[in-house]
């Protein structure tokens, strides 16, 4: 693509248009102390290939997580991905129309959709869900939005188990939509810390929690239907729906969670897919959109989309939401990796996480100053260590080890939280990996 600049002429234009005097005038917003008064400390102009250098050495100091032994989790996990799924989602078929308002052009986007549709429900015990949503984060804060809705509510309540991320971004949203958040404080020790009252219009949980604890939902089910609030319960490692019982058999009325797990890799992070789910009873409320299956008139089996209250769709008053899709090509890697599976791939691809995990949390637990704290999991958990989190995990990756997410970094400056690892284990982890992060861990702590 082309860099074309403005010129001056350009830029008068465009300031006269809008009526206001200078540049300036478009920050007026922004508190002088925001401001920088100087030039960021970056060099004012390079060739091309100096840039190309500079930009090569910045991402050589990167280590890929497939090279060395890796452990971290808490939200991004490393799955293998079967070269038969990217040989799927390129395929021709299914590179119709990405938003498929048009069914007679789209009908590969819109089948790959229901299925996936079909599948979401099925992992997460619900009798709905919609076409994805960005990511789990992003889907948790619009279920919380959708209780509010459904509820005539206005305060969210959060459990202390619930990945910070996902807490920050609900907490965001709320603000700005005028909503109350009472979130409890990180607990390892504590799984529902939580109170419902006439104003809470929902429960918001996670199983797994960021800690790593399985637990039993149906309990504060009942207390949340009690006092007239719903159930929101987040799951950020999907493998984990093929292992435990699912959220909706336990009583949730919506399930949220991140899909990157299957199908996907970690990508730096992105693009990942979101995962909602619910009661059938709520689907006017659920965001995003949702394909169903008709015939033509022909009688031929097809696929349109049933609903789309999305504010492209409708007008924005009546939108339920407009940040309720993610890039399908996400979703068709879900499907695609998923479909290869079946249920009883899933099944034995989450017993095989849970058994490297209990592998890895028995050999950790044999090394002096390390405690295993969390009682019951799936392919993770979290770890107290004699020395500061922070400075055992920079010690490892000096030895090649990418050994877990530290507490400190997902809750700075919470001091019972400072010697806390939360370590992941899932079907790519090896004896050696589990030998390799034993033996760097013993000499971090007493080497």
């Amino acid at each position: 693509m082309r860099y074309l600049p403005h010129t001056e002429a350009d830029r008068r234009a465009m300031l006269g248009t809008i009526g206001v005097a200078g540049i300036e005038a478009l920050f007026a917003d922004v508190p002088p102390s925001k401001l920088r008064s100087d030039l960021p400390d970056l060099p004012k102009r390079q060739s091309e290939m100096a840039v190309e250098r500079a930009l090569s050495a910045m991402a050589a100091r990167n280590v890929p997580a497939g090279s060395v032994p890796f452990f971290a989790g808490c939200g991004a996990y490393k799955h293998h991905v079967p070269a038969t799924v990217d040989y799927v989602i390129q395929r021709s078929e299914f590179m119709t129309a990405y938003t498929p308002y048009q069914p007679e052009i789209a009908q590969g986007t819109l089948q790959y959709l229901f299925e996936f549709q079909t599948q979401v429900a099925a992992l997460t015990g619900m009798e709905i869900a919609n076409a994805s949503m960005y990511d789990g984060s992003t889907a948790a804060a619009e279920a919380v939005l959708m209780a509010h809705r459904l509820t005539k509510r206005k305060k969210a309540v959060l459990a202390g188990g619930l990945h910070p991320h996902y807490r920050a971004v609900i907490e965001t949203v709320s603000h700005h939509s005028g909503f109350a958040v009472a979130a409890a404080a990180a607990d390892p020790a504590t799984s529902f810390d939580v109170t419902c009252d006439a104003d809470t219009s929902c429960i918001v949980v996670q199983t797994p929690d960021v800690f790593g604890r399985v637990s039993d939902l149906t309990a504060l089910s009942a207390k949340a239907h009690e006092c007239g609030a719903l159930l929101i319960v987040a799951v950020t490692e999907a493998v984990s729906f093929g292992a435990l019982k699912s959220p909706g058999a336990m009583g949730a009325d919506i399930v949220v969670a991140e899909g990157q797990s299957i199908g996907n890799g970690l990508n730096f992070g992105g693009p990942y897919l979101g995962l909602l789910a619910c009661r059938k009873k709520f689907v006017r409320q659920m965001p995003g959109r949702l394909c169903g299956e008709t015939v033509d008139e022909d009688g031929r089996r097809g696929f349109v989309l049933t609903l789309s209250t999305r504010e492209q769709h409708i007008r924005r008053e009546k939108a339920t939401s407009n940040i309720c899709t993610n890039s399908g090509l996400c979703v068709l890697a879900f499907s695609a990796h998923l479909t290869l599976l079946g249920e009883a791939g899933i099944r034995k691809l989450a017993a095989l996480n849970h058994a490297n995990a209990v592998a890895l949390a028995k050999a950790l637990a044999e090394v002096p100053g390390v405690e295993v704290i969390t009682p019951a999991f799936f392919n993770e958990f979290t770890i107290k260590t004699s020395k500061a989190s922070s400075a055992v995990i920079d010690a490892l990756a000096d030895r090649g080890i990418i050994g877990g997410v530290p507490a400190s970094r997902l809750w700075p400056g919470t001091p019972p939280l400072e010697n806390l690892i939360v370590v992941a284990a899932t079907e790519v982890t090896t004896p050696n990996d589990i030998a390799a992060y034993k033996a760097a861990l013993s000499e971090v702590l007493h080497g």
